[in-house]
Parts: C-alpha cells; structure tokens; sequence
C-alpha cells in the first residue's frame, strides 16, 4: 500500500506523528510509533518496532524481528540484522520504573550489526564497524573495527565494503572490492586514498 512517499504493507501500524522518508518500504506486521524518524529509502522488514523517539538515518536497513528501542540513532546507511536486539535500561525491573533512566545508543554511518547480536545500552558504535553474528556488545566499537564473541572483543579491521583488512608492514591496506587503501595507526583507521589501482 503506498502512503505518501514510502510504501507500507497494509498489515503496518504506523502511528501518528511518525516522520517518514520518500522512497521507504515498511513490510508486514511492523509498528513505527510516535515521534519516530525513518529517513529516505529505508527498508523495514517484517515484524520490526520503531519507538517513540528513535532516529534512523538513510537507506537504513532494518531486517526482520528487530525491535529499535528508545534512545537509539542509527546514522545513514546503518545494516541492523535480523533479531539483533538493543537495550536502553543498563539495570531493568518490571517493578521499578526507568524510564528517566534511558541511555542513549549511536549506530555511526555504515556500520553492519549481525544477526542475534545485542547491543547493551549507551554505547557508540563506529563508523562502517561490523558487529559479528551473535556478538554482545558491552563497550564503545572503533570505526571499521570487526568484533565477535561474548563480550565482543575486536578481532580485525574491515574496509567500507565489509572486506577484512590485511596490513602489511607499512600499516596498509587495501580493500580487494573497492581497492580503497587503509591506514592503521594508533588504533585508528584513516582511508586515504580512495580506488588506488597501485598497491
């Protein structure tokens, strides 16, 4: 069913007071509740929550059976796998009201998080980071870090494109997609020179 400028399947709940981007498509079963922000060209998959509050970027993609809780900012081009799952309440109880005690959760631009991950509360995933299958995210992720297990702990570098990073002695690399070239240096990466055909 098109509404607007996005796609809704007619099985959506899309609540009032939602900002929605032209070129989006939500799919079965999904609810996008008040005071939500979907970008442009977003795919929302099936069976996903957007709540009150939360941002999300450009050409996000949203897999199926994700919930996106309440403090939550995933920038543009932000890849949530299905069943990943975020947190907002470091401590909940069912009892205890928190809800003034939300924190605050960054998804930076092209960062992928993988299926089943979860993604404790207040934390900051960097730029084009990939968050393994699985993995349980306890602390703030670097930029084009790769972490698995749990906890998560980094257990590589990758490129824009999702490649795992190989340096070599001068502390560069380069993507075998993209033929970007990677510099390492004091645990940071820095992409400078972009489509490099001399490696």
């Amino acid at each position: 069913m098109k509404t607007g400028n996005y796609t809704a399947h007619e099985t959506a709940v899309i609540d009032e007071g939602c900002k929605i981007g032209e070129g989006t498509t939500i799919w079965h079963f999904s609810h996008l509740m008040t005071g939500c922000v979907v970008g442009k060209n977003c795919h929302i998959g099936q069976n996903v929550v957007i709540a009150p509050g939360v941002v999300l970027g450009n050409r996000v993609k949203v897999q199926n059976n994700v919930s996106v809780y309440t403090g939550v900012t995933c920038e543009d081009e932000v890849f949530l796998g299905p069943s990943c799952v975020f947190t907002n309440v470091i401590n909940p109880r069912s009892a205890v009201p928190r809800k003034h005690e939300f924190m605050s959760t960054r998804v930076c631009r092209g960062a992928s998080i993988g299926a089943n991950a979860t993604i404790l509360c207040g934390r900051v995933i960097g730029e084009y980071a990939m968050i393994g299958a699985g993995a349980v995210v306890t602390k703030d992720v670097l930029a084009y870090a790769l972490v698995t297990g749990n906890p998560a702990r980094q257990t590589g570098w990758v490129s824009k494109y999702g490649h795992r990073l190989d340096f070599d002695d001068a502390r560069i690399a380069v993507c075998p997609e993209s033929r970007e070239r990677y510099l390492l240096e004091n645990d940071r990466i820095t992409v400078f020179v972009s489509h490099g055909d001399d490696v």
